[in-house]
């Protein structure tokens, strides 16, 4: 009970256990990457721990395939289409009201400011594909977080946690691996098939092992205290196999750390800009930036997402004014009629902005309309350096 009598979640229960920390737990933020069979065992176990705040991103809607290994999910959740992200964050709040669960329907990479996995404890991947795993360690790498990756096929699951300076996913791969990741991210259209593609058979029970061991990992990282030692072992640069064939459990060491990996570059000094919305125009952001790094010239990079205003197609040959993030152009064209009926007998050419300045044509749009998402960090360039700038403005949005 807390000082006005109401039950506090884990009273009674949690506080007997020597190692666990309410009021840590309370207090932490775990950002989880998709929300599909394992994302809903590793959310609802965050919830049943009564993690205080938990963001839940995926793009997909659910299909009557996922019921036979999704918690959370109802059969008229499939039949109205809904997006796995807000089910799942509106089902975890059912089983504790007690938590914050936000959903961002989205693909992790373009679409998910980078302050929030700036401000999240710890991250947990629950992905189906190489490409979503290399962009989410890529975005952990550059926050300096560990990552907790899971995944299942059949009766097999794997998790490996990836912690800077210790292991990394792309120092890992092969360089096969490698390349045909690479042949992925020509753009952000692309990267958001392939992210959906390659699913494979899984059961509810391998979901439910990785998805338990992935929370219980998370829970290690979040009381990790530098001033005592852990009671416990993590599998920091380790990686556990179970074999549900064979009931094997096998941990193997599982950790690379390459010099020179384009993965590791850090963004350690931020500077947060509470005069900095999304909501913005182009051209008030870059009067704001101007003002706040005390330049006459800004520019920013959009490194994550480039900005199309217009597509061409080879046959015919004509041009669509299309004006939208390379993150949501495959969406655009697959919602558009014409552009649909084109898509499969052209191929479109398209006029991006890969940097943003003074002189880019489109100052009266905002910077979410160009593909900045809330809270993200930017990457600006001056005449005296490089800065990162954080759009603090946006943090009321997720109750910070």
């Amino acid at each position: 009970m807390d000082k006005s009598g109401h039950y506090q979640w884990g009273d009674g229960v949690y506080t007997l256990l020597s190692w666990f920390r309410q009021d840590r737990v309370k207090q932490a933020h775990v950002l989880v990457a998709g929300a599909g069979a394992l994302g809903n065992e590793v959310v609802k176990g965050l919830a049943l721990f009564g993690v205080g705040r938990i963001t839940v991103v995926d793009f997909d809607r659910i299909e009557l395939s996922n019921l036979t290994r999704s918690v959370l999910f109802r059969e008229r959740d499939a039949l109205e289409h809904r997006y796995k992200a807000e089910v799942v964050a509106e089902r975890a709040m059912e089983i504790n009201p007690q938590i914050s669960v936000t959903p961002i329907v989205g693909n992790l990479f373009s679409e998910v400011g980078f302050g929030l996995y700036r401000r999240a404890d710890v991250v947990i991947g629950c992905l189906d594909s190489r490409l979503a795993r290399y962009q989410l360690n890529q975005l952990c790498m550059r926050a300096g977080k560990t990552w907790i990756d899971g995944s299942i096929e059949n009766l097999t699951g794997v998790v490996r946690v990836y912690t800077p300076g210790i292991n990394c996913y792309e120092c890992g791969l092969s360089r096969q691996e490698f390349n045909n990741i690479m042949l992925r991210t020509g753009c952000a259209d692309v990267a958001h098939r392939q992210a959906s593609a390659g699913r494979v058979a899984t059961t509810p029970v391998s979901a439910s092992i990785i998805g338990a061991m992935q929370v219980q990992e998370a829970m290690k990282v979040i009381h990790r205290d530098d001033k005592q030692p852990a009671p416990f072992k993590t599998l920091e640069g380790k990686m556990l196999r179970y074999e549900g064939m064979t009931c094997d459990v096998n941990t193997y060491r599982f950790a690379s750390w390459k010099r020179n990996c384009p993965s590791h570059e850090r963004w350690a000094e931020v500077r947060q800009c509470g005069n900095l919305t999304c909501s913005m125009t182009v051209g008030q952001a870059l009067e704001t930036l101007r003002g706040e790094l005390n330049t006459t010239a800004v520019e920013i990079n959009m490194r994550n997402n480039q900005f199309v205003d217009v597509i061409a197609s080879d046959r015919p040959d004509r041009e669509f004014r299309v004006m939208v993030p390379d993150s949501q152009l495959q969406h655009l064209i697959d919602t558009d009629r014409e552009l649909r009926q084109l898509s499969y007998k052209t191929v479109f050419h398209k006029h991006f902005y890969e940097n943003i300045d003074q002189d880019f044509p489109y100052q009266e749009l905002t910077l979410r309309q160009v593909g900045v998402p809330p809270l993200d960090v930017l990457q600006v360039s001056t005449d005296r350096g490089l800065y990162y700038v954080e759009l603090s403005g946006d943090a009321p949005l997720y109750n910070y």
